[in-house]
């Protein structure tokens, strides 16, 4: 369903400040490029026109970019539709050109007619599907995956802390899409409201276990994922910090030893965060874990779990919480 695009209110005062320095464009007809490394692979761009971006984490990134009229169109699982209604983006998801409410795949992309395509590495890219950067570049198609999933792509990952992944991407975004000075000022105002929580940190960080789903094991962030940031930033410790994955599953003895004092419960739409929050409640092995026992739930909005220009304003709100509970 297209739709007429829209720019969100929360991006007037940056497009104001585009105008004041805006950038320049070649109008000689002459087909621009720019290189940029992406994932240990230096690939060159023209500058996009008919881009898709899968998932909040590509689509919120374009968005704060100010480029949502630059977009063919997104592809938006059902299970982030909660989230995106809830988010402050919320008008550019509503204008948007939705292409599918599955996952990425080759076929939706080429009927799209898409030049360029924004995903993360087995987050929306995936061998299995049979949609990767190498299929896209044989059918003419650029791509460009998330720093942060660089972590699990090719023989060589890269490991780059997930706020300096973030940071990576809203730059290089910006520079293929001819908004350098745009994505800088966006870049440097996430990084003084992250100095400014560094500054009120507690010396003595709460214990915190990051609970997405799972019954049998639960499904959890280790160091290479956004919620590790927001945890520290907040002035927490998050309990599996010293698991170098994205997210990944773990058991439920390794929770219970680490005696968690909160449990950041994120909601999105594959399942009610009230019957997340009452299964842990239930859950016998969990009875005596201080987080439970004090029923200390916090719920973590998918569109700040997930890498993206939220992930600040998800650790200044987490933040606020522990300060309320004396954390």
């Amino acid at each position: 369903m297209t739709r007429k695009t829209v720019i969100p209110a929360v991006l007037a005062s940056g497009l104001l400040l585009a105008s004041c320095g805006a950038e320049v464009h070649d109008e000689s007809g002459a087909e621009q490029t720019v290189t940029v490394q992406n994932c240990g692979r230096e690939i060159e761009y023209p500058q996009p026109q008919r881009a898709v971006a899968y998932d909040m984490s590509a689509t919120e990134k374009v968005f704060a970019l100010g480029l949502a009229d630059r977009l063919r169109g997104i592809v938006l699982p059902s299970t982030a539709d909660e989230p995106a209604m809830r988010s402050p983006y919320r008008a550019d998801y509503e204008s948007a050109d939705v292409l599918s409410t599955d996952v990425l795949s080759r076929e939706v992309v080429v009927e799209a007619k898409a030049d360029w395509v924004l995903a993360g590495w087995n987050s929306g890219f995936s061998e299995e599907r049979g949609i990767t950067p190498a299929l896209l570049d044989q059918l003419g198609i650029k791509s460009y995956m998330f720093t942060e999933s660089c972590f699990n792509f090719g023989d060589q990952p890269e490991t780059v802390p997930p706020l300096e992944a973030l940071y990576t991407d809203l730059r290089q975004i910006g520079k293929i899409f001819g908004v350098e000075q745009r994505a800088e000022r966006l870049v440097t105002d996430l990084q003084r409201r992250a100095a400014e929580l560094r500054k009120t940190r507690p010396a003595d960080p709460a214990q915190v276990f990051v609970y997405d789903s799972g019954t049998d094991q639960p499904f959890t962030s280790g160091n290479q994922t956004a919620p590790e940031e927001i945890i520290s930033l907040a002035g927490g410790r998050n309990i599996f910090a010293d698991l170098a994955e994205r997210w990944t599953t773990v058991g439920w003895e390794s929770v219970v030893s680490a005696k968690p004092e909160v449990i950041a419960v994120v909601d999105y739409g594959d399942q009610p965060v009230e019957q997340k929050i009452e299964f842990l409640k239930s859950y016998p092995a969990l009875a005596e874990v201080p987080a439970v026992r004090n029923e200390r739930f916090y719920v973590l909005d998918y569109g700040q779990a997930v890498s993206g220009p939220r992930n600040i304003e998800g650790a200044e709100q987490f933040a606020e919480y522990l300060r309320s509970i004396g954390r």
